[in-house]
């Protein structure tokens, strides 16, 4: 009965050490692969998953599980055992009746309890280890982040080699030079920290200013080796045993090799492309910070954020151009300032992460002056690094003192009254009254209050006629002591100067402006299928924020005039204050903000100025003539010698090799573009601007090819200059009649 409980052990015991050796393996296999693709090489990979294998073994010694270990595992993992699993590894013959006893008990509880039995394996932690580390590896092989520098190997040559041709007739009998080794070195510039690379592959894409050097080694002597491209051809210079030629990168371009042997003969290679990318410009990005800020005089005047900057090569440096506007008008002044970041900028980084805490007050900023900064950053290029900036930001630290203007920059005059700056008199009188209520009789105290909630609607009207509103959207200026008398014995003495949205008689008053609206729109039949641009509504001189806000201050007017009426100004105060804030958010938001460009006019002459001479003013006139450059020139030359080719078969001419040449030139810049499409075209041509003979087809394949590149002529509208004599226009006259 005891072998069951025994095989359960067992079962356990080979469970426990199979999910070892599993981790084992997955730690090693991540290893592996992350290091094979690292270094772009499987005899690494598979020596670093050996060595990880090995040591994982070690250390997680999977041998080492046995029946002991596992039973007293179970005691510690299942209670119920009472400590004695180890009786059902011992022979029922070997013990006494009460073991015997107690062994069946332990095996029954056993298989009670079996599934709380699990090795202490976190085998998907394991799992989620060696998958990052193979998608790190993936990661790393496509970004080409690592083992682009790598030496090309020595069959990569058999698959790059450069094929020569023999640009005129060669008897079979001699044996041309071959090639042997050719090899391209390119040298990014040193602020890059790249590596040489080192290939036989003659297309490159490499940085501009890169240093180029190609080296060709030929099996036996040959006379002279020229390097051409975009129609020139440079000598390659005899270093040792190879020829060598140095250059600049500076445009992409094509290229091929020709070389000359002892006999005279000529053999030139196929095009190849060099392909030039431009060093791009830092990226920046301001986090955590609205383009925006604007602060009380109360308040804590300062505010952090943090800035991201990129580079391709490595960044030289960032820091923050600050600019402190102060005064207003004529007497504004800048003053420009360089602010550095909290964090040391470390050269030669392909990625920043920044912060700057700005101080208004360590800025010596007052009430009203306005800050404009933006982030900077230069990257390692030389000579001339590379710049670029962030937006503009504002911080701003209001000052509800002033009552300067600036006139938004769509507007073309100031067409803000004198009675906009109204309010804070308002407000002073208000405090003023409050100040005074115990010297103040009670029934002249209700009368100035009285008149400051007066004070306070015409304001309102006022601004209402900005708002495109009419005069029924309150009582008429000049009709205020009528109503001061009509209203005189009704209920409610401020029923006529309340603005009541919660009355009796609200749904009445709707009523009525429905009845008046239909009755209106009973005039014209097409008023209600017409968009009134013309409305109350839309009738205004701002934009929607600028109308929001002095909807809301409308708003408020109603309120501050209502607890003035009712002889409550210390009610009406909080409202006056927020209509002020409002009207200095409008008149600020339309303020403009351009960076000074540093012109310095010359110095006037006293003793010229207000004299009226112009003796030494003369006037300029400059006269210039462009004239459109026709497109492809040589290429349309080409392709009409190119049928005179396809018809009569004759050799091609000295003359015709130039213009082949000439048209070569002109599509390189077009192949450079679309290589694809008409680099076989390139290199028709070329072999035809060398006398090599073609067949019919290849002669379509350039004609069609130039074709393509060309496109489709503009067309060139002219004045058509035909001879008419009097005779002519009469019989044309006649004809004309006799057809009618």
């Amino acid at each position: 009965m005891s072998t069951r409980g025994k095989d359960i052990l067992i079962n356990f015991k080979k469970r426990w050490q199979l999910l070892l050796w599993l981790e084992i393996l997955l730690y090693a296999f991540g290893f592996g692969v992350l290091v094979g693709f690292v270094l772009s090489s499987l005899v690494w990979g598979f020596c670093i998953f050996t060595l990880v294998l090995i040591i994982a073994s070690i250390l997680l010694k999977p041998w080492e599980i046995s029946l002991g270990t596992v039973s007293r595992f179970a005691d510690l993992k299942i209670q119920d055992l009472e400590y004695s699993s180890a009786l059902l590894l011992q022979k029922e013959e070997a013990l006494s009746g009460l073991a015997q006893l107690q062994q069946e008990k332990i095996r029954i509880r056993l298989e009670q309890s079996q599934a709380k039995l699990k090795p202490e394996v976190k085998i998907w932690r394991t799992f989620l280890i060696s998958s990052f580390l193979i998608l790190s590896a993936v990661i790393i092989s496509q970004l080409g982040w690592v083992g682009s520098n790598k030496v090309s190997g020595a069959g990569s040559f058999k698959e790059n080699k450069i094929s020569f041709q023999a640009i005129d007739s060669v008897s079979n009998e001699i044996k041309s030079p071959q090639l042997i080794d050719q090899q391209l070195r390119v040298t990014y510039p040193p602020y890059t920290n790249i590596s040489t690379i080192t290939t036989s592959k003659m297309d490159m894409k490499a940085l501009k200013g890169s240093r180029l050097n190609w080296e060709l080694k030929f099996d036996a002597k040959v006379d002279s080796v020229f390097m051409e491209s975009m129609g020139n051809s440079y000598p390659m210079k005899l270093s040792g045993d190879s020829y060598v030629r140095n250059n600049t990168l500076a445009i992409s371009g094509f290229y091929n090799f020709k070389f000359t042997d002892t006999s005279g003969n000529e053999y030139s290679s196929s095009l190849y492309a060099i392909e030039v990318f431009e060093d791009k410009s830092p990226e920046i990005e301001v986090k955590e910070l609205d383009q925006f800020s604007s602060f009380e005089p109360t308040d804590k005047k300062s505010f952090t954020f943090n800035t991201s900057i990129t580079d391709d090569f490595g960044i030289g440096e960032a820091y923050i151009i600050a600019t402190v506007s102060k005064g207003t008008g004529e007497s504004v002044k800048f003053r420009e300032e360089k602010l550095l970041f909290e964090e040391t900028v470390k050269r030669g980084s392909k990625k920043l992460n920044l912060s700057k805490k700005i101080d208004l007050d360590l800025l010596k900023m007052e009430a009203g002056d306005e800050l404009y900064f933006y982030v900077e950053a230069l990257d390692q290029k030389e000579p001339n690094p590379n710049k670029s900036r962030s937006e503009t930001f504002f911080a701003v630290i209001t000052d509800t003192t002033t009552t300067s203007f600036g006139v938004e920059g769509t507007m073309g005059a100031d067409l803000m009254p004198d009675y906009f700056r109204s309010q804070r008199q308002l407000i002073i009188d208000t405090e003023k009254l409050i100040s005074q209520r115990k010297q103040l009789p009670k029934e002249e105290f209700n009368t100035t209050s009285n008149d400051l909630g007066f004070d306070q609607k015409a304001l309102r009207l006022k601004y209402g006629q900005f708002m495109g509103d009419e005069a029924d959207s309150g009582l008429e200026l000049n009709n205020e002591s009528e109503s001061l008398e009509e209203n005189h014995d009704e209920e409610d003495p401020l029923a006529a100067y309340t603005h009541d949205h919660d009355g009796e008689n609200e749904h009445n008053l709707v009523a009525k402006k429905e009845d008046a609206k239909v009755k209106d729109n009973s005039k014209n039949p097409l008023s209600q299928f017409v968009h009134d641009h013309d409305s109350a509504e839309e009738a205004t001189l701002f934009t929607d924020s600028l109308k929001s806000k002095l909807r809301q201050a409308l708003n408020l007017m109603w309120d501050a005039e209502l607890q003035l009426r009712m002889y409550e100004p210390e009610k009406s105060l909080p409202f006056q204050y927020k209509i002020l804030k409002l009207l200095q958010e409008i008149k600020n938001s339309a303020r403009i903000y351009v960076h000074r460009i540093g012109f310095d006019p010359p110095p006037i002459k006293d003793e010229v100025r207000l004299t009226g001479k112009i003796e030494e003013v003369n006037n300029y006139v400059k006269k210039e003539e462009i004239g459109e450059v026709e497109k492809g020139f040589f290429m349309r030359q080409a392709i009409n010698k190119l049928e005179i080719l396809v018809i009569s078969n004759v050799s091609v001419s000295e003359n015709d090799r130039l213009i082949f040449e000439n048209a070569g030139n002109e599509l390189a810049p077009v192949a450079i573009k679309n290589p694809g499409k008409y680099l076989e075209t390139l290199q028709l041509l070329k072999l035809l601007s060398q006398n090599k003979k073609m067949k019919s087809e290849d002669l379509f394949k350039i004609q069609q090819g130039l074709l393509n590149a060309i496109g489709l002529v503009k067309p060139k509208p002219s004045k058509n200059d035909i001879y008419s004599s009097d005779l002519d226009e009469l019989l044309l006259k006649e004809l004309e009649l006799n057809e009618q």
